[in-house]
């Protein structure tokens, strides 16, 4: 995502383009004053069943659960479009509408999905993965990153635990966000229940591939230092039992569009230049000047670059993209011993 695209990065309101004697006969238009995240009860259809995703990656999760039995449909897949600040058409606003179930991000990532599941889709069933994030951290609390999940802020600042909205890079998440679409699934179309249960529980299978490799990252590299350009992959850090040492002001003023502090960007660049970090993980599709330095700077250091994002590469499903996150997360600090 160019600088372009993230001149404002405020929380927005989906602007529906649509008035309440509009097709989609919007009657809340007038009256909802905010979203709300509680699914409408999902019960059996008639027809083919169809899925709504807010991003790509969404989308890929609801596939691998839905397989050949129901439409997926992602509204954002452009890697240069912003889920914090995108304005749905009236075209999205019908799709959501009009689907048999929604799955979305939550946390005030995509809140476009909650202004119209507020609205006109009152009565959708809907999946929101953010309201997931406790099970994930109660289902690996034997786990090697549960005491380092559960630390307050150390005496630099820096913490572990703390609550993100990027929660995709939090794999058992996708898993239980699976099992949960594969629930609404089976209330939709009782008759494939078992199908969607058992296409989850793989996918839940499948998602090991990712664990174990943040486990073993942390097992090899405990507490390892490392800095990010915003904080993205927050969970990636925070499973392998990392220490992101980022300046809170820095990431938040990117995360945010805005241009962060001199003293910020000073900090940023002496743990590159000082080498007090191992790898810098950096998101491609917010590139402005200041995180080009930063990049400059981590190479110039010999320090290795991890690229992440926020959508799905083309041609790559959420397993694998996660997977050669990790993957290359572990390279990056193995390169750097």
């Amino acid at each position: 995502m160019s600088s372009n695209h993230r001149a404002s990065r405020t929380k927005l309101t989906a602007v529906l383009g649509l008035t309440c004697a509009a097709a989609l006969t919007l009657s809340a238009c007038s009256s909802t004053e905010s979203a709300s995240t509680e699914s409408a009860p999902a019960t059996a259809v008639d027809g083919p069943i169809t899925i709504v995703a807010s991003t790509n990656v969404w989308g890929s999760v609801a596939e691998a659960v839905a397989g050949d039995l129901a439409t997926v449909t992602s509204i954002i897949s452009d890697p240069s479009a912003d889920p914090h600040s995108y304005e749905a058409s009236p075209a999205d606003a019908a799709a959501v509408a009009e689907a048999s179930l929604v799955v979305y991000n939550g946390g005030g990532y995509d809140e476009f999905i909650e202004d119209i599941l507020a609205s006109e889709g009152q009565n959708v069933p809907s999946v929101d993965a953010f309201t997931l994030l406790d099970d994930s951290h109660d289902h690996s609390s034997d786990e090697p990153t549960s005491e380092a999940a559960a630390e307050p802020a150390s005496e630099d600042g820096h913490s572990h635990g703390e609550v993100n909205e990027h929660v995709w890079y939090n794999a058992e998440v996708a898993a239980h966000t699976a099992e949960e679409i594969a629930e609404k699934l089976g209330q939709l179309d009782p008759d494939n229940a078992a199908q969607y249960t058992a296409n989850a529980e793989t996918f839940h299978e499948q998602v090991h591939a990712i664990t174990d490799v943040t486990a073993q990252i942390a097992a090899d590299f405990p507490n390892a230092p490392v800095a990010q350009t915003e904080p993205i992959a927050h969970y990636l850090i925070e499973e392998s039992d990392l220490d992101d040492r980022t300046p809170e002001d820095f990431k938040d003023s990117i995360e945010e569009g805005n241009d962060p502090s001199p003293a910020s960007i000073a900090a940023t660049r002496d743990l590159f230049t000082s080498n007090s970090v191992r790898a810098l993980i950096y998101n491609i599709q917010t590139e402005d000047a200041v995180t080009q330095d930063i990049r400059s700077t981590s190479e110039a250091a010999g320090i290795p670059i991890v690229e992440v994002t926020e959508t799905l590469p083309a041609g790559m499903t959420y397993l694998e993209w996660q997977t050669k996150a990790a993957t290359d997360l572990q390279a990056a600090l193995t390169t750097a011993s």
